[in-house]
């Protein structure tokens, strides 16, 4: 077998058990609801479910354009914030104990009262559904990454400053290399808590977006459109967490030579 096919075939095996798991979820909502004779507004079929979602496609993709834009948008916002505060902590013992716990006591705070706040002070733009999900997505990106630069090297943190290196060199080719594998675990649970955090920041108030297109459905007793949207939004948290692999492999390809082992 070829060093290309391997990666494939071995994500193919690691993937099976959940795509057989989620067919047989499938398969059983599919007779369940066929044969209980409920009613389409309490549980349509997956079948109705992809029927009336390809019959609504060109809407649903609208929303689910908006719904990426803002969440594309706010977890950059979050991405930026977090490297750059994350890299001052690491420069600032004393800066490292005054913001660390001011990190751990935004996740305190309750999303489902801070949503409605910020639609209330910004309005129904994209500025209040970004600031949501930066603060959704800030935490674990930022203490993944203050953790991964606690953790390199110190004997070749020691090794290169009695070779007369400066902090920011010791930084640029100890502690960034090591932090990053870390970084790359805390992006990925950032980036799916970010499109809940869109979503859920559109439910609460938006024009556009699959959260506002959730709530309208629902109100009509739509059912059916409301788990299509559901899985829209599945899809993309999906793709988007799958991205984050891709990028790793091209950014940190040591730490990919060092999960896969001796051949």
């Amino acid at each position: 077998m070829t060093t290309s096919t391997r990666p494939a075939s071995t994500g193919l095996r690691r993937a099976a058990p959940a795509i057989v798991a989620a067919a047989v979820l499938v398969v059983a909502w599919q007779v369940y609801a066929d044969l209980s004779g409920i009613r389409p507004q309490l549980l349509p079929s997956p079948s109705r479910v992809a029927a009336q979602g390809w019959a609504h496609r060109d809407e649903i993709g609208v929303h689910a354009g908006a719904t990426l834009q803002v969440t594309l948008i706010g977890f950059a916002v979050s991405l930026i914030l977090a490297w750059v505060l994350a890299i001052v902590v690491d420069f600032s013992p004393t800066l490292r104990r005054a913001f660390v716990p001011l990190f751990v006591a935004s996740q305190t705070l309750p999303i489902i009262a801070i949503a409605p706040l910020m639609i209330i002070w910004f309005g129904f733009g994209v500025l209040p559904k970004v600031l949501v999900i930066a603060l959704v997505t800030f935490f674990p990106m930022a203490i993944g990454l203050i953790e991964g630069f606690a953790a390199a090297d110190r004997e070749a943190g020691a090794l290169l400053r009695s070779m007369g290196a400066t902090r920011r060199q010791i930084f640029r080719y100890v502690r960034l290399p090591a932090a990053l594998p870390r970084f790359f675990t805390a992006l990925r649970i950032g980036i799916t808590y970010a499109v809940v955090g869109a979503v859920f920041a559109e439910y609460v108030g938006a024009r556009q977006g699959l959260g506002i297109y959730m709530s309208l459905q629902k109100n009509s007793f739509r059912t059916d459109l409301v788990l299509a949207a559901v899985l829209v939004t599945a899809l993309i948290s999906v793709a988007l967490y799958l991205l984050t692999f891709a990028i790793e492999r091209v950014v940190v390809p040591w730490a990919r030579d060092e999960n896969a082992g001796p051949s």
